[in-house]
């Protein structure tokens, strides 16, 4: 299958690229810069030259590859900046869907997240609406204007590359004292399952699905044993600030009815081994 990947040299992308190859498939992936190239090709994709808010030359990259399915893995994140994330999930999936469409491209799979799902009871499953009016709402009705579309919504992801990680960003802020261990649930995925679902989902039927582990926890059970995998002090617990809505997880029961089976079934386990 030719695939064109958005996102070739992010945390999904790197581990992605060399799993779509061992699946046979051939890919082109994108990266805004040059250098980052022979890197590429070194994982075993073409890679091209483009920046998603450039619609002219995302049309052109787009008509070259020919692909016949789309990966949508692009986040804005590197400066933790939230508000350009937002503004990519907007216009540059808008960009990415309209460059898809003049190419004749029927299908997207696009990265979404498993915790803007509506205020409920127990985990989410993906028949529940998700908080209106966000930036991952609009992001996954665009990629809905294709004849076809799976949207994978990641947990938390953990692992190499991530956030979640020794050394990473949130072991410096749990370090630094600056994540509460409130009764708020979320819930995680490995890195690399998360890349296994994604090649996995090639094969799967329009829609979504939420690729998480098995056990959506409160931050009083998870944040401890992060804190202890990544050599960091116990957070103490603490309540929800004034007006904070609890998180709740979400279901793999969807995922999993596709075959697809979570190596770390639980963030205990998979904490273990972030060291190695």
């Amino acid at each position: 299958m030719r695939i064109f990947l958005a996102g070739g040299t992010g945390v999904i992308g790197r581990r992605l690229i060399p799993a779509l190859v061992a699946a046979d498939h051939d890919v082109v992936a994108t990266t805004r810069r040059e250098e980052r190239l022979e890197r590429l090709a070194g994982l075993g994709a073409r890679g091209v030259v483009v920046d998603v808010y450039d619609a002219e030359r995302l049309t052109e990259v787009m008509r070259q590859a020919m692909p016949d399915v789309v990966i949508h893995e692009l986040t804005d994140l590197g400066g933790v900046d939230f508000e350009a994330n937002a503004r990519l999930r907007r216009v540059g999936t808008a960009h990415l869907v309209e460059a898809a469409a003049a190419a004749s491209v029927e299908r997207m799979i696009v990265e979404s997240i498993a915790w803007v799902y509506a205020p409920g009871e127990g985990p989410a499953v993906e028949s529940e609406e998700l908080e209106a009016g966000t930036a991952v709402e609009e992001m996954e009705l665009l990629a809905a204007r294709l004849p076809h579309s799976t949207v994978l919504r990641y947990g938390l992801l953990y692992g190499p590359g991530t956030w979640y990680a020794p050394g990473a960003r949130m072991a410096e802020a749990v370090a630094a004292g600056e994540v509460a261990a409130t009764p708020s649930v979320s819930s995680f995925v490995h890195i690399d399952d998360a890349v296994a679902a994604t090649v996995q989902a090639l094969d799967w039927p329009d829609g979504e699905y939420n690729i998480v582990d098995d056990e959506p926890a409160a931050a009083t059970e998870w944040l401890p044993a992060f804190a202890a995998a990544v050599g960091a002090p116990a957070p103490a617990p603490a309540e929800l600030p004034e007006g904070a809505v609890p998180g709740r997880g979400a279901s793999n029961a969807k995922a999993r009815r596709r075959g697809w089976k979570p190596r770390y079934t639980s963030w205990r386990e998979g904490f273990r081994h972030l060291a190695e």
